[in-house]
């Protein structure tokens, strides 16, 4: 890298995941709106194809009018060369394809457990996890050896199980993860703010909060804005909103747009434990005891989110894939937009380019007092100059405490099942969530099911007898 006239050329960044159809041409054009920055992208994917395309699209954007960041994209064939001296790399991957994200996702709905995502907690947060882990532990054993000073940003899920495995193999790593679920908080305290108050054209940075939680389980229990205690406002504001909820005009917002929600989870756990509930309400759903918000399709109705199928997946894959054909051809192009995600602010802070406070997933290192040593925590952490030091979130309440700490423990089991390919311990795990409730027989049933569904991301388990 070179430092001059404060800014920063030469950056290495290794995309993996870098035939991304949608998170890296957000990278791309965060990148390209940034001045201070420029460099080099290595896109590595197991489909080679797709990074070339990705490849096309990032050098045309660099070769156009207007763009102040200028970044020249490249794909390569392997994972070793894509890692090689970078000084960033960015893992986005979808650990699996839909087939096994039919299983994960939809097999347990025929034993009536119903999931809105699938892909953080719950039977499909746990088998997605067990094709993850073999990957991430590959991830960290090349970058420990070919770029072990590199800054790794996560945006994979289930996060915490990601990012733990990174740091259990490497301990010495220097990663963190990213999720936008508490922004989209941060947007309904911004709309009581212009409801309420009447306040126009507030940002997430006027915001003054405190996050803790485990990533999807995230909270708020302080905010703010220029002073005033946002808390009592939220109180009036959900006690408004409480039966109906919000969201754009009425019903059809959520009705039509699956990752949409009309918030009532989100205020029904501010009644219950008088905390901001500060992720989506289709993963804090799934965190919780079936029977609150996903005990059937008509108890998801009435809390008024949606369930994300796989079928919208895949539509929504093709249409992506409609797209990048059109940006190759040039019938479209990238907009030149930030896309409200931190990376390239965060990037800049560690490069010494001004600090950052932000919401980011760590080890925990004391910045949650009830939570584990080594837990995958997320709370803000201060950016500056090659350092991420968490702020201190302090802790939660003993009744949110107990709800969190579920998880957190069954992450380590997950771990360790995986690791050691342990099929026992992989279905202890599985039968202490929440979302399961089946008696031991069917639970048996449904995870042997699954396990061989994904046999062949499991060399080495013994599914003998299965």
């Amino acid at each position: 890298m070179k430092y001059l006239n404060n800014r920063v050329e030469d950056i290495k960044i290794a995309y993996i995941g870098g035939g991304s159809r949608g998170w890296a041409w957000k990278l791309m054009a965060d990148l390209a709106l940034e001045p201070d920055l420029s460099g080099r992208v290595d896109l590595y994917d197991i489909d080679l194809e797709a990074a070339h395309d990705n490849e096309i699209i990032g050098n045309k954007l660099t070769a156009r009018d207007g763009v102040k960041g200028k970044w020249r994209y490249r794909a390569v064939p392997t994972l070793e060369e894509a890692i090689d001296g970078a000084d960033f790399i960015v893992i986005s991957i979808q650990p699996g394809t839909f087939k096994e994200m039919a299983s994960d996702v939809h097999l347990p709905e025929r034993y009536g457990i119903y999931q809105s995502v699938g892909d953080t907690v719950g039977p499909g947060g746990l088998f997605r996890a067990l094709r993850a882990i073999p990957i991430y532990r590959e991830f960290a054993l090349k970058i420990k050896e070919l770029a072990p000073q590199a800054w790794v940003i996560n945006y994979t899920n289930p996060m915490s199980l990601c990012l733990k495995t990174l740091y259990r193999v490497f301990p010495e790593i220097k990663a963190f993860g990213c999720c936008h679920e508490v922004f989209g908080t941060q947007d309904v305290l911004i709309k009581m703010l212009q409801t309420k108050l009447g306040v126009k054209e507030v940002t997430r940075d006027e915001l003054r909060i405190n996050v803790l939680g485990i990533n999807h389980f995230t909270w708020i229990d302080a905010a703010s804005y220029r002073g005033i205690d946002l808390f009592p406002l939220y109180r009036e504001y959900v006690d408004e909103n409480y039966e109906n909820g919000i969201e754009g005009e009425g019903e059809e917002n959520w009705r039509n747009n699956v990752f949409k929600s009309a918030q009532r989870v989100k205020f029904d756990l501010f009644k219950r434990y008088g905390l901001i509930a500060a992720a989506g309400d289709r993963h804090l759903a799934e965190f919780l005891p079936s029977s609150w918000y996903l005990k059937d399709l008509e108890t998801v109705k009435r809390w008024k989110f949606r369930l994300t199928t796989v079928d919208f997946r895949i539509k929504r894959q093709e249409e992506l894939e409609l797209k990048r054909k059109r940006m190759i051809n040039g019938e479209e192009e990238i907009k030149l937009e930030a896309s409200g995600e931190e990376g390239v602010r965060q990037i800049k802070a560690l490069l010494g380019l001004g600090d950052v406070i932000t919401n980011v997933n760590l080890p925990n290192r004391g910045q949650m007092s009830d939570m584990p040593s080594n837990a995958v925590v997320e709370t803000n952490a201060l950016f500056t100059r090659d350092r991420v030091q968490p702020v201190l979130a302090g802790a939660f309440p003993p009744d949110v405490q107990q709800l969190a700490i579920r998880h957190v423990w069954n992450q380590e089991t997950i771990l360790k099942a995986a690791l050691t390919k342990d099929r026992e311990l992989a279905f202890r795990a599985f039968v202490n969530d929440p979302l399961v409730t089946l008696d031991l027989r069917s639970a048996r049933e449904l995870f042997d099911q699954m396990l061989l569904n994904i046999e062949s991301y499991l060399p080495g388990w013994k599914l003998s007898g299965i």
